[in-house]
């Protein structure tokens, strides 16, 4: 399919889900047998919080992660472009804070959040690097950030698996719970995404260090980590002020 480009993807991204809301969940752990929730636990230790951190989750859907980040003692923020996504997450958590915010352009003051976590939104983002940025800004120096996320296999046999999957199997449940163009999408929306190499150096460049990869499922998913510097150092300085 023809991958939407710049402010058309912002709003093809909203109206999407917004119509798969209702059955979102269910085609998760249909198209990935429940292993993703296996996955977002992974993703919240990797942050490694607890009573008293403010986590914010960047497309935060209907708030999976957010449930899993409160199971820690921390206090998770969802922010998400999705009305409806969110208004299913209330329906299930209507303790947890949800707010209708664009990644590029969070609501909230410098240094405002002890860690940020993703999952599976970061190919939806508009801008994937000025998401990245805003992150950085609301983050504490010091604050981790995990992003978790699909992952092309290197492999030729793996890779061939992978898009057989994505390209066949996806689309086939998403035509067969919910809407199909949606899961059309999902499946092509791979190409959006950096590979490790190159989104270890966007990270670095905006102020991260520590930035890890961690694989799972024979290459098809991983989980990247990453610590917002302390600001110290000519290079930090300027990934800061690049931010701000």
């Amino acid at each position: 399919m023809s991958l939407p480009q710049d402010n058309e993807k912002r709003r093809f991204v909203e109206n999407m889900f917004d119509q798969i809301a209702p059955r979102y969940d269910l085609v998760n752990r249909v198209m990935t047998f429940g292993i993703d929730q296996r996955w977002r636990r992974r993703a919240v230790r990797g942050l490694e919080v607890g009573r008293g951190d403010r986590v914010i989750d960047l497309g935060c859907g209907t708030g999976d992660l957010m449930e899993e980040v409160a199971r820690t003692g921390a206090t998770p923020v969802g922010a998400d472009v999705s009305f409806e996504m969110m208004v299913n997450g209330r329906r299930r958590m209507g303790h947890l804070p949800f707010l209708r915010a664009d990644a590029q352009q969070l609501p909230f003051a410098d240094a405002s959040f002890d860690a940020a976590i993703s999952g599976f939104a970061l190919r939806n983002f508009t801008s994937i690097p000025d998401a990245l940025r805003e992150t950085a800004r609301v983050l504490k120096p010091g604050g981790r950030l995990a992003i978790l996320e699909v992952n092309v296999p290197d492999s030729r046999i793996r890779r061939a698996l992978f898009q057989t999957h994505f390209t066949r199997i996806v689309p086939w449940i998403g035509r067969l719970f919910s809407r199909g163009y949606a899961y059309d999408y999902l499946a092509a929306s791979t190409v959006y995404l950096p590979r490790f190499p190159e989104f270890s150096r966007q990270l670095g460049e905006l102020g991260f260090d520590d930035v890890r990869q961690q694989i799972l499922l024979a290459a098809a998913a991983e989980i990247v980590t990453a610590r917002r510097a302390d600001r110290t150092g000519a290079a930090a300085d300027r990934a800061w002020a690049d931010a701000s």
